[in-house]
């Protein structure tokens, strides 16, 4: 049995981001589903997910603060933003603000699950490596 990378879907809309989650798991993802930017936050404190698809725009708290506090809080959680309404302006300030890439809606779903492939891996690479340079930290410091 393989590992099915768990995905945190984050949209104001309900039936868009319900919709969504259920199409990834088609696609083997296990998924869950936040329609603010708190309510994201505190599914990430909780732990277990890889990778984030979140909405730009969001009342209280956007998508832009979002991610923010996700790059503080977890800077190794690949995000894709997704809107109906972006900017050059927005997408410049998401790339800026860490997030892997952007995406208008609506969005083919073979296109959001390319992405997000692409993201898990550049996450476990990212993972790997830091083990890694853990790793030879400890044999340095032990002299082995």
């Amino acid at each position: 049995m393989t590992y099915k990378p768990h995905v945190l879907v984050v949209d104001d809309e309900k039936e868009f981001a319900n919709t969504l989650a259920k199409r990834l798991e088609l696609r083997n993802y296990k998924t869950k589903v936040a329609y603010s930017g708190q309510e994201a936050l505190d599914i990430l404190a909780e732990g277990l997910i890889d990778l984030v698809i979140l909405d730009v725009l969001m009342p209280g708290m956007d998508g832009c603060e979002t991610l923010a506090q996700i790059k503080t809080d977890l800077p190794l959680i690949p995000v894709l933003m997704l809107t109906g309404e972006a900017t050059v302006e927005r997408a410049i300030a998401g790339m800026k603000a860490g997030a892997l890439d952007f995406l208008m809606k609506p969005c083919d779903i073979g296109v959001i699950a390319e992405k997000l492939e692409g993201a898990y891996k550049l996450k476990c690479d990212h993972e790997a490596r830091i083990r890694d340079a853990e790793i030879n930290n400890l044999i340095n410091r032990k002299g082995w």
